[in-house]
């Protein structure tokens, strides 16, 4: 790790949190990670989803091949349903998954055969415990009110850290007050992602001047008190937040309907953000350990070994990639690849 005024050098970050779709879009929008990450933890609410071997192998192999000569490794996980037997969760195991996803019914994108409660996947989890295959959360209670969707849903998580206390968990981006001190004063094996957008905007980005459809993800983007409290937490040096992007692709014509989709397409930009925040809050020293080493840590996996080098160096963010408005599109970014 070395910092120069104008240039940056650190290990290679991870993306502990990142879809990339099927098809034309993976192609479109896996590259974009591949440039800025060494490997990603990749979410499994496809259509069909990740959720047996045979499926986790074959978009094993297609994100590999739309990465090729990259270096870019994903880190392949499997999406939870309900009364999931633990034969399933070895097969997976074997194949190299490394977490299991557990999404609310209804909660976000392809989500409506998600869980409606942990006791519906109980021998899952207890076999995703023995084999050391972490459980990442997608935490929200689906028919509470928007802006507190994620702290009712911390009454669940607690049950479940209480029924599998080895079994290690990481709540997928924090929005809120509530669920960044769940995770400070939770158990050792309580983590959590953190993602550039709600590390940087507030509801305000999202319907304070106008309606602005490509900032709206899940959990949505709330208040300024809550993004003090998510920007502690990354600047605290505490190794259980890291981060995770949550970059979700959509084409513009899903975000443009009156049900629009939730998802922010943050990949082109979020790490030079990154840098930036580290730098304008006097912490570039901690950049390294929030996105090349903690979430390595918590997941057992060796830190890499490659190097990224930035310089200071001003780059727009183009417009659009094919038809996905990515975030921050237009603005101008204060770093870019040497």
């Amino acid at each position: 790790m070395s910092f120069f005024p104008n240039k940056i050098s650190i290990r290679k970050p991870d993306d502990m949190h990142l879809h990339l779709r099927q098809g034309d879009t993976l192609k479109i929008v896996a590259p974009e990670s591949a440039k800025w990450f060494s490997r990603a933890l990749i979410m499994p609410n496809t259509i069909p989803p990740i959720n047996n071997s045979e499926r986790l192998i074959a978009y094993r192999k297609e994100i590999e091949e739309a990465t090729l000569g990259s270096g870019f490794s994903p880190l392949m996980s499997f999406k939870l349903y309900p009364n999931m037997k633990e034969e399933d969760v070895i097969k997976l195991s074997e194949v190299g998954a490394v977490a299991g996803k557990l999404y609310p019914e209804g909660s976000t994108t392809n989500a409506e055969d998600g869980v409606k409660s942990y006791e519906q996947i109980k021998e899952a989890l207890s076999a995703m415990s023995k084999l050391g295959i972490l459980l990442a959360i997608h935490g929200e209670k689906p028919d509470s009110f928007v802006l507190d969707r994620e702290k009712d849903y911390l009454p669940e998580l607690f049950k479940i850290i209480e029924h599998f206390p080895d079994l290690k968990i990481v709540l997928e981006h924090v929005s809120c007050v509530e669920a960044v001190n769940a995770v400070i004063n939770g158990p050792a094996t309580l983590a959590a992602t953190i993602t550039v957008h709600h590390l940087l905007i507030t509801l305000d980005d999202l319907i304070g001047g106008g309606l602005n459809p490509h900032n709206f993800c899940k959990p949505v983007v709330k208040t300024p008190k809550d993004r003090e409290a998510i920007q502690s937490a990354a600047l605290s040096g505490n190794r259980k937040f890291f981060f995770g992007s949550d970059s979700a692709p959509h084409p513009e014509t899903s975000k443009l309907t009156k049900s629009g989709s939730a998802g922010i397409f943050s990949a082109p930009a979020a790490f030079p953000l990154l840098v930036s925040f580290f730098e304008k809050n006097g912490s570039k020293d901690l950049l390294e350990d929030f996105t090349s080493r903690f979430g390595a840590e918590f997941y057992n996996l060796p830190l890499n070994k490659s190097i990224i080098t930035l310089e200071r160096k001003e780059r727009k963010v183009p417009e659009k990639f094919s038809t996905i408005v990515p975030f921050m599109a237009g603005s101008s970014l204060e770093w870019d690849i040497l």
